[in-house]
């Protein structure tokens, strides 16, 4: 390339995408922090298009149908107010799970919010099918801990 030749340069934008799902379950903050905190739990409150499921307190691997394997462990966690899931293995695209907890009574108002670095395609592509996982796990909650 001369200096006066022109050249096209692509850039791919990358744009946080939150989703984000509430519940209110009628146990106290201790006892749905206990359950959340154990990502064995989890896969309680998974859809049927999750498959090949394993995992320990800390950590869980499966297998999203037509759309990625996730390796995930807990990260940042505050007793009874927060729970935060990294990737254990590099992702698809970069991704954060966080559960928060709000005591209202004897009851708890938990909020899940996946967070999610993605272009504008995957944007188009997964948002959907993150928001009803979103919205399938914190249903799913509330029915495990009536």
């Amino acid at each position: 390339m001369g200096p006066n030749s022109s050249r096209i340069t692509t850039f791919i934008r990358f744009i946080m995408t939150v989703i984000e799902s509430k519940v209110s379950i009628a146990k106290a903050a201790p006892v749905v922090y206990a359950f959340l905190a154990d990502l064995n739990n989890h896969q309680q409150l998974m859809p049927e298009n999750i498959y090949n499921w394993s995992s320990t307190v800390t950590e869980a691997r499966f297998t999203i149908q037509n759309m990625a394997k996730l390796a995930l462990k807990c990260g940042n966690m505050v007793e009874n107010k927060e729970i935060k899931i990294i990737a254990a293995e590099t992702p698809p695209f970069e991704l954060e799970l966080k559960w928060l907890l709000e005591p209202i009574g004897e009851s708890t108002q938990v909020t899940y919010q996946i967070s999610a670095d993605l272009n504008m395609m995957m944007k188009m592509l997964v948002s959907g099918p993150l928001q009803k996982l979103s919205d399938h796990e914190t249903s799913r909650l509330g029915e495990v801990l009536k």
